[in-house]
């Protein structure tokens, strides 16, 4: 059973730094290509930043330079360091794991809430 849990969301105010970080089981965070979303109350999902199997990553427009996604291969975690924040980072932050290249399935976390105060 694959299971990822976020941890890290908090109230900050603009310009603060949050780390959030997602553990892992049932799937290993080196082999799958590691993904945090987030979803904004009246919007829809939108990718924030991800970094596959090779060490690729890849971020929103909105967070380059700000945000940086990592990977603890031993601990199975994936972190999403955030800095600069921004009011409109406020959302529901999401950690998923795709695992499809490997027969597997695509999985959610249950979310943590960033809340950024202007």
């Amino acid at each position: 059973q694959v299971q990822l849990v976020e941890s890290g969301g908090d109230l900050v105010q603009a310009g603060g730094s949050l780390r959030l970080s997602c553990a892992a089981s049932g799937i290993s965070v080196s082999f799958a290509t590691m993904g945090w979303y987030r979803q904004a109350p009246g919007k829809q999902r939108e990718l924030v930043a991800l970094i596959t199997q090779r060490g690729t990553t890849n971020y929103a427009d909105s967070v380059k330079g700000r945000f940086t996604i990592s990977r603890d291969n031993a601990k199975n975690t994936v972190t999403l360091q955030m800095n600069s924040l921004k009011a409109d980072d406020t959302a529901v932050y999401s950690c998923n794991a795709d695992g499809r290249a490997w027969g597997l399935g695509t999985y959610w976390g249950q979310g943590t809430q960033v809340t950024v105060s202007s």
